[in-house]
């Protein structure tokens, strides 16, 4: 395919706002694209060169993008300047010099996706000294030979401002429709169903170009030899929440109960003596974990693994555990072998999800468990979590007060027949912590989908309050539960300001479903996570968390039939960028702790 042609599916999904026509634009993309070029396209569209989970930068300010366009152009500086302070982006600019310079159009080569993704790779993979000019120069180069809208969204791409608005999950769907299947009454199901089905392989190698390419091969048949593969995090299975131990058993009977450890979930995959450490959302962090590392080398016996566990921090004089504020200052990518040594990590192993060729997701908990105790050495930075079985409500609700005393979370009850649900939450893992053992009080992870404009005081800081959103994962949609203008510190308004204006986008996202009463000054795109705590969950007709409508009497419009939740005196706790904005709080979780909360106030 030439990157003209795809930069013209580009242009039309830039410009569509609804979502069933992103996914119809998709599929036909992926229609067309051969099997060749089918994973760069993947990759393209999300404006990267690699899978999420491969941390590849370009490493492009705007001053050298503006340097290699006046090259590729044959233009002044002032020109560049002038026509950036007028149009605001720089692939807008690009686009125009093109078009006005008609000299250029003697140098314009068909370029295909293939030429301009080796070159883009080419680019991020430089470093060291040099590397900068050489980056100018094969910029220019692509730039001089491309059209007017390629060189566009080569500009946007590399600069990291490619803002398409969908999710992993729409592009899923989008693959599915792509192998033929329509979007009739009946075809409709069978996108759905096979939809979900790409899913579950996704879930175990989230790498939609490799995905893209199975299918557009080998088709739906193809899924079947989908495997674990060490290098390739899984998605990483969630627990379900009930409020009490006697939930607890009667809703799976005899578990095992873990204590649940305050810290960083890690993913561990080890390959000979290559060592990589993933986190909750597809982050490598290996660098930040050296202590980690030397651990699984020396103490985990296995030539091929993947493990999960959670690592946090401990005082080595009396190998007290510490909270996780402090367990979160290894969390750096400077000084990171001095912060090791002040402040050292234990790495409690509860699960194994592959072991020596062979996947573990679907064998039993308690085989899991077995196998995961038998590559464990020395045991003593990597360490087996402890775990008791259980089948009566008092003994659990005693380990959940042992684990409170020792000054942990809670715990997590886990089925002793039940497999590892990679991506997913269910109740295989059930979670009783602190919070909502007592009362309704806990935390809600949240993604910012916008902002207001500030006033007063806040005026410098450019916000003056902020939308949050929860996932429902039904419908691929972000919905609105709370708008924050009160309980930030002046750092964390300036944090949230500059992590906002480099995800801003001039369009409201087609994954947010937001009422007209709660739009926003400005959008931003799905990426700043937040962890926030609020008094209690309400019901709202302006925020569209589990808000259902219905047409009107007159049929002209919709009215509400059910309100939506939203969070009463909403405060943030923290800026959470471990998770993918997938992984925030869902609605259907949201509607359980509003149930958990209404019995918490009738036994009160």
């Amino acid at each position: 395919m030439t990157f003209e042609k795809f930069s013209s599916y580009l242009s039309r999904l830039e410009e569509t706002t609804l979502r069933n026509s992103m996914v119809e634009i998709l599929a036909e993309l992926f229609k067309e694209a051969t099997p060749s070029d089918i994973s760069m396209i993947c990759y393209l569209t999300q404006g990267r060169v690699a899978p999420l989970f491969e941390a590849v930068e370009f490493g492009l300010a705007d001053k050298m993008m503006m340097r290699a366009m006046r090259e590729a152009c044959e233009v002044g500086e002032d020109l560049v300047t002038k026509e950036y302070k007028q149009l605001g982006d720089l692939g807008l600019v690009v686009e125009k010099l093109k078009i006005i310079n008609s000299k250029l159009k003697k140098s314009i080569n068909n370029l295909k996706v293939q030429d301009v993704f080796e070159k883009l790779r080419e680019i991020a993979d430089l470093s060291g000294s040099g590397s900068v000019e050489k980056k100018i120069g094969i910029l220019s180069g692509l730039l001089k030979n491309a059209d007017g809208l390629s060189a566009k969204y080569i500009v946007k791409i590399t600069l990291d401002k490619l803002r398409l608005g969908f999710s992993d999950m729409t592009v899923l769907q989008a693959l599915a429709l792509s192998t033929g299947l329509t979007m009739n009454e009946t075809g409709r199901k069978k996108v759905r169903e096979l939809k979900d089905k790409i899913e579950e392989k996704y879930n175990v190698r989230p790498d939609l170009g490799y995905i893209a390419k199975v299918i557009k091969e080998e088709g739906e048949k193809g899924l079947s030899a989908i495997q674990p593969t060490v290098g390739t995090p899984i998605l990483m299975a969630r627990a379900e929440r009930l409020s009490t131990g006697a939930a607890i058993i009667e809703k799976i009977g005899k578990c095992a109960v873990e204590y649940k450890y305050d810290g960083f979930r890690c993913q561990v995959h080890k390959s000979g003596n290559l060592v990589e450490i993933f986190s909750r959302n597809l982050e490598n962090t290996t660098t930040m974990y050296p202590d980690l590392v030397d651990g699984v080398l020396n103490e985990v016996v296995a030539d091929e693994v993947i493990f999960e566990g959670e690592a946090i921090a401990f005082r080595p004089e009396t190998g007290e555990f510490l909270p996780f504020q402090e367990t979160v200052q290894r969390k750096r990518k400077y000084d990171i072998e001095k912060k090791a040594l002040e402040i050292p990590l234990k790495l409690f192993a509860f699960d194994i999800l592959y072991l020596n060729g062979e996947s573990f997701l679907d064998k039993p908990f308690t085989k899991r468990r077995e196998e995961l105790s038998k590559i464990l050495d020395k045991r003593d930075l990597i360490l087996l979590s402890e775990e008791q079985e259980v089948s009566t409500p008092l003994r659990l609700e005693n380990i959940f007060d042992e684990a409170i005393t020792r000054g942990l979370e809670g715990i997590v009850a886990k089925r002793l027949d039940g497999t590892y649900a990679a991506g997913a939450r269910n109740f295989n893992w059930i979670k009783l912590k602190r919070s909502y053992a007592s009362k309704l009080d806990d935390n809600i992870d949240a993604l910012v989908m916008g902002y207001d404009y500030g006033q007063g005081k806040r005026t410098g800081f450019g916000i003056g309050d902020f939308l949050i959103g929860v996932y429902d994962k039904k419908s691929d949609m972000f919905k609105t539960i709370a708008k924050i203008g009160t309980g930030l510190t002046d750092d964390e308004w300036k944090s949230l300001q500059v992590k906002s204006q480099k995800s801003k986008v001039k369009i409201k996202p087609t994954l947010f479903d937001v009422d007209r009463l709660m739009e926003c000054d400005v959008w931003v795109s799905p990426q700043i996570m937040v962890v926030i705590k609020a008094d209690e969950i309400t019901r709202s007709p302006v925020h569209t968390a589990g808000r259902e409508m219905e047409p009107s009497k007159s049929g002209s419009a919709f009215s509400v039939k059910t309100p939506g939740y939203a969070l009463r005196f909403p405060r943030l706790v923290e800026f959470r960028n471990d998770k993918r904005p997938e992984d925030a709080t869902s609605v259907e979780e949201i509607m359980e702790m509003y149930g958990l909360q209404k019995k918490m106030e009738i036994r009160g």
